[in-house]
């Protein structure tokens, strides 16, 4: 499996875009029922906030450096260099791959509409690609009743990875709490889903690299995502300011 480095509470999972595509795909031919997180900012202060949430991200089998921040804070925090492994690029590249090793797939969350969606853009550019099913639960607690028919049927349709669309961070707990319930490989990928199924365009890739896509979303969903990403980047920005000075402070004495 990936090394994985400590930033603030999180063990962020390392390596370059084909290593975490290997590593994937390798934990659904093995039928492991394991699930992997594609972290960003958000959920780094979820886990310093929320000790439970913390030992969710922490159990994931592969944590994804989904956000820029997140890559820079893993050498920052004294791993390696690395880049981002964004999900919205690592999902087109894991059904490539999923099509060339003859695994399955399964498509859980957002809506009726995206999924269509999806389903025809994987069908149109890989056609090889076996996709076990797809379905839109409810936005709202499914009862126990539901969410075992709806466990009972992802296993019936036995696919190798889940991919698991239900925003952060009901999406994670879901995965967690379905660890070993659930025979694949599950991904918690979120938005991802409408931008593969070209509801929703990603900014240029220079837009990108200057960390702007938090600003891209918040411009889109102001009212959602104003207060998150608020105190969300500024206790982020917080936090690693003060693991620099507790570094430093550590230095010191050996300085002298």
């Amino acid at each position: 499996m990936l090394p994985k480095f400590s930033v603030l509470h999180a063990n962020i999972s390392t390596g370059c875009p084909a290593d975490f595509v290997d590593a994937i795909l390798r934990l659904g031919a093995a039928r492991v029922s394991a699930y992997v997180c594609f972290t960003n900012v958000h959920m780094l202060v979820e886990a310093e906030r929320n000790p439970e949430f913390g030992q969710i991200l922490n159990a994931a089998a592969v944590a994804v450096p989904d956000g820029s921040p997140v890559a820079a804070a893993v050498r920052w925090c004294g791993g390696p260099a690395q880049e981002r492994v964004a999900g919205m690029d690592l999902l087109p590249a894991l059904l490539r791959e999923a099509a060339e090793r003859e695994q399955s797939v399964y498509f859980y969350g957002t809506t009726p509409e995206v999924l269509r969606a999806m389903v025809a853009r994987a069908r149109r550019e890989v056609p090889e690609l076996r996709i076990a099913g797809v379905h839109a639960p409810p936005f709202r607690p499914l009862t126990a009743a539901e969410d075992a028919a709806e466990v009972a049927a992802i296993n019936a349709a036995d696919p190798d990875l889940l991919f698991v669309a239900l925003g952060c961070p009901r999406q994670e707990t879901w995965m967690a709490a379905h660890q070993g319930r659930i025979g694949a490989c599950m991904l918690g990928v979120g938005q991802a889903f409408p931008v593969y199924a070209g509801l929703e365009p990603r900014l240029p890739v220079w837009a990108r690299r200057l960390w702007l896509e938090w600003a891209y979303r918040l411009w889109q969903e102001p009212r959602r995502l104003g207060r998150r990403y608020l105190s969300t980047n500024a206790r982020f920005v917080y936090l690693m300011a003060r693991r620099s000075l507790e570094n430093l402070a550590g230095q010191l004495p050996a300085l002298a």
